[in-house]
């Protein structure tokens, strides 16, 4: 289990130079040095304001955000390992993350450069498999456990779901359904029409099955595939249709199994919806604010954590939420550290470093609208 420090903030200014070096300094330099250190902490610092004397020039203080214990910076080196062959194709970023629990190794893809896994300390990445359908955008992924063996399955939005192995050898490519595979009136309606098409968003696993969620579409479901076989292929269950009434979706975008729930983040309706595994509506959660097109929903170190996909008012990015599944503890805003480029949010996926006997929480960032991959450190 990660365990979590309380988190201060002591802004130390050293001052070194000479009696000039008060004539370069405005007060509004003051002022932008120290206003990120108390930006959306919400804690109070005592601080000493005496007058300036000569020879005082302070140093910057530490970009951070969020408020209590969920309090991150941008961790710059682990960001710098994204692997510089693949620079090119970062723009297009558009997918997500997810992770052997057991090895501590990431899984995720970047469309026209692969499939890639990256190491368990996030230095290091490797590309999987040669199969030329791991190049097109990989929309959402999981790692899952089925009889005993590992295997990853991929949502890619468009074209196919395929199931594979850890090192990329596909062993099933499920396809657009024909319409007559659920007992579902709606979804067969809807698959049978000559109008519908096949917007896969999200995958996820739960008990020996696959739940696909079905966003990019007016047949807005989320569908189940199952094995028979060594063989991959549409289940019966299948369940939502597009509107506000509960049970029903608004771009079903996320899907993330856990704790014998199906969770899916209803992005258009700002919403993460529970469900039982047979699709029984359970709850929604609370306190989630105005306007958050939340995309994904993850677990880790007791929280839950979902991402929006754009900046909600004046935010100079996406937002980030730690979330109870009753309460809301800390809102993230990556734009506050000043990562270039990212400015919208596909995905956010917590990962636990051990360095040194301690456990360090990293959150890993899929950003979209220019692409962008950067790292976030919680503080201590």
């Amino acid at each position: 289990m990660f365990t979590k420090s309380s988190f201060s903030i002591s802004l130390i200014a050293f001052y070194i130079g000479f009696s000039f070096a008060l004539v370069a300094q405005s007060p509004q330099q003051d002022h932008d040095h120290t206003h990120h250190a108390h930006e959306h902490t919400g804690i109070d610092h005592p601080h000493a304001h005496g007058p300036m004397v000569s020879d005082e020039i302070p140093m910057q203080a530490k970009l951070v955000t969020g408020q209590g214990e969920y309090i991150f910076s941008w961790e710059e080196e682990l960001t710098a390992a994204f692997p510089e062959e693949a620079h090119e194709f970062e723009p297009g970023m558009h997918g997500g993350f997810n992770e052997d629990p057991e090895t501590g190794i990431v899984y995720t893809g970047i469309p026209g450069y692969g499939l890639c896994a990256i190491s368990p300390d996030l230095t290091t990445w490797t590309t999987l498999g040669t199969d030329e359908r791991l190049k097109d955008n990989i929309h959402g992924i999981v790692f899952f456990v089925h009889k005993g063996e590992k295997y990853l399955a991929v949502a890619q939005e468009g074209k196919r779901v395929l199931v594979m192995t850890l090192g990329g050898i596909v062993i099933s490519e499920i396809l657009k359904p024909k319409g007559s595979e659920f007992k579902f009136a709606e979804a067969n309606e809807f698959f049978a029409s000559q109008d519908s098409n096949f917007g896969v968003t999200d995958v996820t696993y739960l008990h020996g099955t696959l739940y696909v969620a079905h966003g990019y579409s007016d047949g807005d479901f989320v569908m189940t595939i199952k094995e028979k076989n060594g063989v991959w292929s549409w289940g019966k269950l299948a369940w939502g249709g597009k509107g506000d009434k509960p049970g029903q979706f608004q771009t079903a975008h996320g899907i993330y199994a856990h704790k014998k729930h199906i969770l899916v983040a209803n992005r258009a309706a700002g919403q993460v919806v529970k469900f039982t595994k047979k699709g029984k509506f359970v709850e929604t959660f609370n306190d989630i604010p105005d306007a958050s097109l939340v995309c994904n929903v993850s677990f880790k170190d007791e929280h839950y954590f979902l991402n929006a996909l754009q900046a909600i008012g004046e935010q100079k990015s996406a937002p980030v939420y730690v979330h109870t599944g009753d309460k809301l503890v800390s809102t993230l805003v990556p734009g506050d550290l000043d990562i270039p480029v990212l400015t919208n949010i596909h995905q956010v996926w917590p990962h636990i470093v051990t360095k040194n006997g301690e456990e360090e929480l990293y959150l890993l960032v899929h950003g979209w609208n220019k692409g962008k991959f950067a790292v976030l450190k919680m503080e201590k």
